[in-house]
């Protein structure tokens, strides 16, 4: 083989190979970051009407960053205050959906800013004794005032997801009343999130 042809067959090689690098590593997919308004998560029955709760849930898909109706492609779900995600095992509530994934969630203190990575955190599954995110008031993301009667979104805690497939999210929870505004019908999620779409990507930067 001449040198001139061995030089030029050297250079694609090395061409191809960098070109290949690029596309799995020097050029991720970007951040993404989002804000939701008045999701809605209806229930039935509850405190004050003598029925158990009951009714689906609403799921939410980070990837696409829309609802679903998917039986797989979701990960994290909503129903009045409590919060599904799909990992682990059902927790025997009424009406919720079947897990399929791989979704972990822990909490972590401060603001949504500080929360830079999903690194070193312990991530929970939903499980046949309780949900992942814990229910009822100051024991996961909300206080409920018994003489206001209104459900408020606990400051300094922010909720990081493990999603379905291995990636991470935050979550800022804002308000639980349509509009943000307590004077409206409650049951209505307004929240920031923060996903990043790169497998094995903990940050959020």
């Amino acid at each position: 083989m001449k040198k001139g042809i061995l030089l030029l067959t050297i250079f694609s090689f090395l061409f191809v190979a960098c070109s290949d690098d690029d596309d799995n590593g020097l050029n991720p997919e970007p951040i993404q970051s989002e804000q939701v308004a008045n999701l809605s998560a209806p229930q039935t029955g509850g405190q004050g009407t003598g029925q158990d709760i009951g009714g689906p849930f609403t799921k939410f898909d980070f990837a696409s960053g829309e609802v679903t109706t998917s039986d797989t492609d979701w990960d994290i779900a909503f129903r009045g205050t409590t919060i599904a995600i799909n990992g682990g095992a059902v927790t025997g509530t009424a009406d919720e959906p079947s897990r399929n994934g791989e979704a972990g969630a822990a909490i972590a203190t401060g603001t949504f800013a500080s929360v830079t990575s999903a690194e070193g955190l312990t991530f929970a599954q939903d499980g046949s004794t309780a949900f992942a995110i814990p229910t009822g008031s100051d024991n996961g993301w909300y206080n409920y005032n018994f003489m206001t009667n209104i459900i408020s979104p606990i400051p300094g805690k922010v909720l990081v997801f493990r999603t379905r497939n291995g990636n991470y999210a935050k979550v800022e929870i804002l308000s639980y009343y349509k509009d943000q505004d307590t004077s409206q019908d409650a049951r209505y999620y307004t929240f920031n999130y923060v996903y990043n779409p790169n497998t094995g990507e903990t940050s959020f930067e």
